[in-house]
């Protein structure tokens, strides 16, 4: 598996005049808007090397850049070509930015990329230090939906929500904790961009299975808010 550190599109020819573009979003010579070269990604579209870092003014400012240019309006008068390609441009800035302005989505992305992160992965495993939680948690959900089943009283309910309260509170601490160690970890791969590729297949390895974590944590702290609000 090989993750360059820059990731840079594929040559390109602009369809007007011929000119060496670069994957430049508009040809340098002739100034036509240009088709997204193959193998272009998130980080390329903005030109930014496949770090985990962002600088999120700079990003911010180009974005906005980026969308008066590429937008529709500014392709009223050309040919329809033109117009499908700002069409194109504007959709894919759009999907880009989305994925790169959140962290996690950034890292997620960064590892399918790799292909270690795929969609419809296999249901993960509680996370051992929390199956003891779990265990209570599912036991106190039982509880308090076959309380509502058979009109339980209201000092029963009250009880039974506060079990629930508290339990939401320890997997919000624990998702906080794991986006914290995340974060880590992003930091030593933009540290280790230029290094082997061992080293760099290892901190995406340890990425993917803290993000596998935080997937479970934050389903079970989605579902107790659901029960929450349940009436």
């Amino acid at each position: 598996m090989s993750t360059p550190s820059i990731s840079a599109p594929l040559p390109a020819t602009c369809w007007n005049c011929a000119a060496h573009t670069g994957g430049a979003h508009f040809c340098p010579r002739c100034g036509k808007i240009q088709p997204l070269p193959a193998g272009t990604d998130y980080f390329a579209f903005f030109a930014l090397p496949r770090k985990l870092y962002i600088d999120m003014a700079a990003f911010e400012q180009k974005f906005h850049s980026l969308s008066w240019k590429l937008h529709p309006d500014n392709f009223m008068r050309a040919s329809e070509s033109e117009k499908q390609l700002s069409l194109d441009r504007s959709s894919q800035l759009n999907d880009a930015y989305r994925t790169l302005a959140n962290p996690v989505s950034r890292v997620e992305y960064l590892l399918s990329l790799s292909g270690m992160r795929k969609e419809g992965q296999k249901k993960q495993q509680a996370p051992p230090e929390l199956l003891e939680e779990v265990f209570e948690l599912n036991e106190s959900l039982d509880e308090l939906r076959e309380a509502r089943q058979s009109g339980g009283s209201a000092e029963s309910m009250a009880g039974l929500r506060a079990k629930l309260e508290s339990a939401q509170h320890k997997f919000e601490e624990s998702l906080a904790a794991v986006d914290r160690e995340l974060m880590g970890v992003a930091s030593e791969w933009d540290r280790a961009i230029d290094s082997d590729e061992m080293a760099r297949k290892a901190l995406m390895e340890r990425m993917n299975e803290i993000l596998n974590r935080r997937s479970y944590i934050r389903n079970l702290v989605a579902s107790t808010a659901k029960e929450l609000e349940a009436q």
